[in-house]
């Protein structure tokens, strides 16, 4: 009989497998080196921002000092980047977004985001709220710059604004969390799909990206299933799209539509809801919500199908391309409009 010997045992392993434990080590010790000398960087452009900006407010300084500072910085580092008198101008543009700390104390927020991640904040959104709204979100879902970008090419600021949120008054009394998590409309561009397409296009879509579907959803969300089976009596039904949020402590029942809103949407949407809280609801777990996502809604149709639902319910839409720059400008105006108002009374 020929004698088998294991390959995994540990005269067997050679290389990264042989000292995967060291090497884990060092990758982890590498990472928080990384986040360390960001922390000090973004913490240095600040305090440096805060400088100038005393300088300058206080006419101690004229905007060719800033030159001068730019040019003694490369004269004495040689070779160190990011100290030029358009990054130096940006430093004090930073502190400007961030005031309130001190040389000693730089507002926490601050450093929780590396500097390329400040500067697309800085660069694209102009008002204070939509970029605390950035700031914030970035760091609440680890957004890499790269998503960062794109939800603001997607007007994420515009999609979460809570008073264009259609929520039944059951979510509502939810609490502001159950809205905070929600969007009033979902950026789907990612799936690539034709103007034209079916509820089993968009479905089968949102399955292959579903990565992608959960950083848009947000990083709570939990993939329970497709097409998730509920029987009652001795019907079969199916839930198009269940997740499970870990914040709110509820399954999330998404149902999917490529037409406009229809208010027998929400007959259904309720009646899975139900289904769901009375068949698989664990004892701890809240009450199940529901989405319904569709191509488009009439305002008026659904603020009078949501009226008299009593299930947490919100109906939102789905868009499949980039909303063109001049739309999303203008509704961005209309928003610092209302914003200035609102502070004025």
């Amino acid at each position: 009989m020929t004698q088998v010997t294991r390959p995994d045992s540990a005269d067997e392993l050679t290389g990264a497998d042989r000292f995967a434990d060291i090497l884990g080590l060092i990758d982890a010790a590498r990472r928080r080196a990384y986040e360390a000398v960001n922390v000090e960087l973004v913490a240095l452009y600040w305090r440096v921002g805060a400088y100038i900006d005393r300088k300058l407010v206080t006419a101690e300084w004229g905007d060719g000092v800033v030159d001068e500072l730019a040019a003694t910085i490369a004269s004495r580092y040689p070779g160190l980047r990011g100290f030029t008198r358009r990054n130096l101008f940006r430093m004090r543009q930073f502190h400007a977004a961030y005031p309130g700390g001190t040389d000693e104390n730089v507002p926490p927020v601050v450093t929780q985001l590396p500097w390329t991640h400040h500067l697309v904040v800085l660069g694209q959104a102009r008002h204070d709220d939509e970029r605390a709204f950035y700031v914030r979100q970035a760091i609440k879902e680890r957004w890499s710059k790269r998503e960062l970008e794109r939800q603001i090419a997607t007007g994420a600021y515009l999609r979460a604004d809570a008073r264009t949120k259609r929520a039944s008054s059951a979510l509502v009394k939810v609490g502001p969390a159950a809205l905070d998590e929600l969007k009033n409309a979902y950026s789907l561009e990612f799936l690539g799909l034709p103007p034209t397409h079916s509820e089993a296009d968009l479905h089968r879509a949102l399955l292959e990206q579903l990565g992608r579907f959960i950083t848009e959803l947000g990083r709570d969300f939990c993939f329970v299933g497709s097409e998730f089976p509920i029987q009652v009596g001795h019907q079969d039904f199916a839930v198009d799209l269940l997740f499970y949020h870990r914040g709110l402590q509820c399954l999330v029942a998404f149902e999917l539509k490529v037409r406009k809103f229809e208010p027998e949407d929400l007959g259904k949407l309720s009646f899975y809801l139900e289904a769901l809280d009375r068949n698989e609801r664990k004892a701890h777990e809240r009450p199940s919500i529901g989405v319904l996502l569709c191509a488009t809604g009439d305002d008026e149709v659904v603020e009078y199908a949501l009226a008299r639902t009593t299930s947490p319910t919100l109906v939102a839409e789905y868009q499949t391309v980039l909303p063109p720059k001049a739309v999303l400008r203008a509704r961005l105006h209309e928003m610092y409009a209302r914003l200035t108002l609102e502070v004025e009374e």
